[in-house]
């Protein structure tokens, strides 16, 4: 398995080179931004996040003053606005909580116990605290998907309804926990299946095509 799955990721690594993702300028617009992305589209992220730093408000400490219908109103274009604002609310409550706002002191929670916290914050589900964990805090664990499902599951590779649990494992169990190499894995996912691996599929131009008889 760990030869098949370096041969996917060697091939879409090949055809489209790194991804250069997440894109934030600082860990703490990372983690916003992976909450704002929920069922929503990143263009609508980064008009919302856009409106947080024209208005110097992009901070957990500003984040935190600000009353919820004020940030609601800013982070309108995110779509669902007054709920994620309170995820916002809540996710910055508890970074205060347990880390004194500090992210660094965040960091070097051990990487289990910080992903249990995580998902016991109100609005924060696995693809979510997976999120801030590997892009926001540079811990190495793998983000699943529906881009992850599709494209596996059209492979043959996982069943249709496999658990994201079951999918994270394949390659927390099958590859070296590495962060840079499962950044640039899940990247090079979200690309194919934006672009190729699509609800309708454009088989003939994938990179990747029949793969797992090949390997």
């Amino acid at each position: 398995m760990k030869h098949l799955l370096m041969k996917i990721y060697k091939g879409l690594y090949d055809a489209y080179g790194p991804r250069h993702w997440w894109p934030g300028e600082t860990p703490f617009e990372v983690m916003v931004g992976a909450i704002l992305t929920q069922n929503t589209s990143w263009k609508n992220v980064e008009k919302a996040i856009g409106r947080l730093k024209e208005n110097g408000l992009l901070s957990s400490t500003k984040i935190r003053r600000l009353r919820r219908n004020q940030l609601a109103s800013l982070i309108r274009s995110s779509g669902y606005y007054r709920i994620k604002a309170e995820r916002l609310k809540a996710f910055v409550n508890f970074l205060f909580e347990h880390y004194d706002g500090n992210l660094n002191r965040m960091r070097k929670e051990e990487i289990k116990t910080l992903r249990e916290k995580l998902l016991r914050v109100k609005g924060i589900g696995l693809e979510t605290a997976d999120s801030i964990l590997l892009y926001g805090l540079q811990k190495p664990i793998f983000v699943v998907d529906a881009y992850t499902k599709r494209i596996l599951s059209r492979l043959g590779i996982v069943p249709e309804k496999a658990s994201y649990e079951a999918i994270q494992n394949l390659f927390m169990n099958h590859l070296p926990h590495d962060e840079r190499l499962f950044n640039e894995y899940h990247a090079l996912f979200v690309h194919l299946g934006k672009t190729v691996c699509k609800k309708s599929p454009e088989c003939d131009i994938c990179p990747i095509k029949g793969i797992e008889h090949r390997a």
